[in-house]
């Protein structure tokens, strides 16, 4: 690329920090690197990358200036530049090159040994995290406030998730502008996961890049980018704080379920049970898939009778299980007992619990009102949970309460597109529009939900009575065919007795549209 003068051998010492140091050899001239004197497989960012902090081993690189110069002209995120490090770390040892918060990284060249390191905190039987001072790329230090302000409000964010363990930012600021290594940090914090980030300033805009790591391996498990106009800095706050929030959430349980997934059968705890059900929880694929979470759900309850996270996720595992057909109502309310558990202490402020309970006992349980008692506290506790602020909207929608159901619902939308049940989000939105009279936009945000969770028997229904709805009958009869094949005992007076809505107009529609479509009576 032309960044680096060449030469013949360049031979790199590192500390003793791993148990065997590796010996490395940066051959710059033919851009081969050797590791205990065997040529290794490294692309040519990451040699670059490589090659540029050894040029300045003496000083730590800000991560504005790696971008810069080894990236040259290109326009690329900051994650890009987090991959090459991770892989670089695998190459040449994970404490050869320091992360310093806020800054960048630095090439450890010392042969010194280290201090003998502080004992590592053992880990929280929850998934655990911190928050690292963010990098200020904008070349502007008194802008330094508003990228510390983000990380503040980020961390405030955070800690309003009960299922989560968050380092205070009075620690994590200590971290400000020093060489640290995340695997060192996740074990002197006792945490599994590290947020970092940085903000960069092109012209009148911002970018600000947000990850997500495993600590001790540097994996990277999400990451996003936001832009916004250097006017509306505050706004653009908000709405980094909020989405980053709402992604991390799903991202770290994801990750803890496939962690817990990979242990022996033999170490599982209620904890672990838990995790490798959560999935499912969230979204059930078949029949199938429920009975296994179910029966994961049930052996944790056998080791721990109290654990008030396992019975939400019983509860929001019927709940989704109702929603593809997967089982029936009478089948779905048999988790309507640990419902009732959870919502009779008003000691417990689990978000996501809540809201299970809430849900279900609103979906299946006859009680819509209590069912959105329970929401709203769930939404206070938790307001950037896309989870939460679903289940929310369709409850609120159940009793008529059009606006806060639709503020609900596009906030998880605004929060996280890409989220794994925004068919039921899309779905719920559409639904409100329908209520509105507003057809003609409906039909196609309930074939987008359909094609992104076929099985989804609220789309189905939507689509089925809002074709009837504008004269398109044989869509309606195709799609009310569909339905019936989902949901063999489908009857006209069964389904009104069994559903949740109150509105009389919206019953009124269905029942009209599902004896047009020939759904027995």
């Amino acid at each position: 690329m032309g960044l680096y003068r060449p030469s013949d051998i360049h031979v790199l010492e590192f500390p003793m920090t791993d148990p065997v140091q590796p010996n490395i050899e940066l051959l710059r001239d033919v851009r081969r690197l050797k590791v205990d004197g065997s040529d290794q497989v490294i692309g040519a960012r990451a040699f670059d990358v490589l090659a540029y902090l050894d040029a300045h081993s003496g000083r730590v690189v800000t991560k504005a200036e790696l971008l810069e110069n080894v990236w040259a002209d290109l326009n690329v995120e900051e994650s890009n530049l987090t991959v090459q490090i991770a892989s670089l770390r695998k190459l040449i040892g994970a404490r050869a090159i320091a992360t310093v918060p806020g800054l960048g990284y630095q090439l450890t060249l010392s042969a010194k040994a280290p201090a003998d390191p502080p004992k590592a905190l053992p880990l929280p039987d929850k998934p655990s995290l911190a928050v690292l001072p963010f990098a200020n790329l904008t070349g502007d230090a008194g802008k330094d406030y508003l990228v510390d302000g983000i990380v503040s409000d980020l961390i405030s964010a955070l800690s309003c998730i009960r299922a989560f363990f968050v380092i205070a930012a009075s620690s994590t600021f200590t971290l400000k502008g020093k060489a640290i290594d995340l695997a060192d940090v996740g074990r002197q914090l006792g945490v599994r996961y590290i947020v970092e980030g940085g903000i960069q300033q092109a012209g009148d805009s911002l970018r600000i890049n947000v990850q997500l790591v495993e600590a001790e391996t540097g994996h990277l498990i999400w990451s996003q980018r936001f832009t916004g106009p250097l006017a509306e800095i505050f706004e653009l706050q908000d709405s980094v704080v909020a989405a980053t929030a709402s992604a991390i959430e799903p991202s770290v349980l994801t990750a803890e379920a496939l962690r817990a997934d990979r242990k022996p059968t033999t170490s599982l705890t209620a904890y672990d049970l838990c995790l490798r059900a959560t999935p499912t929880a969230i979204r059930v694929h078949d029949a199938a898939a429920f009975f296994k979470a179910r029966d994961l759900l049930h052996r944790a309850l056998d080791l721990d009778p109290h654990y008030v996270h396992a019975k939400g996720l019983l509860c929001g595992l019927h709940t989704s299980a109702l929603g593809i057909r997967a089982i029936t109502f009478a089948e779905a309310r048999s988790c309507l007992p640990l419902a009732e558990d959870i919502l009779s202490d008003d000691r417990i402020a689990d978000p996501q619990a809540l809201a299970d309970a809430g849900f279900a006992i609103a979906y299946f349980g006859g009680q819509q009102q209590r069912g959105v008692s329970a929401l709203r506290r769930a939404v206070a506790l938790n307001p950037n949970s896309f989870l939460v602020l679903t289940m929310s909207g369709w409850v609120h929608r159940y009793i008529g309460e059009i606006a806060i159901a639709e503020e609900h619902l596009l906030r998880a939308m605004r929060l996280n597109p890409i989220d794994p049940n925004i068919a039921a989000a899309r779905s719920g939105l559409a639904h409100l529009m329908h209520l509105r009279g507003d057809y003609e936009a409906a039909i196609p945000m309930l074939e987008r939900a359909l094609a992104e969770e076929p099985g989804l028997f609220p789309a189905r229904l939507g689509l089925v009575v809002t074709c009837w709805k504008t004269g398109r009958i044989a869509e309606a009869i195709r799609h009310g065919e569909a339905l019936r094949a989902s949901a063999p005992g489908l009857s006209v007076s069964g389904y009104l007795q069994d559903a949740p809505d109150t509105m009389p107009a919206w019953r009124q529609d269905i029942e009209d549209a599902l004896r047009a479509v020939g759904v027995p009576e």
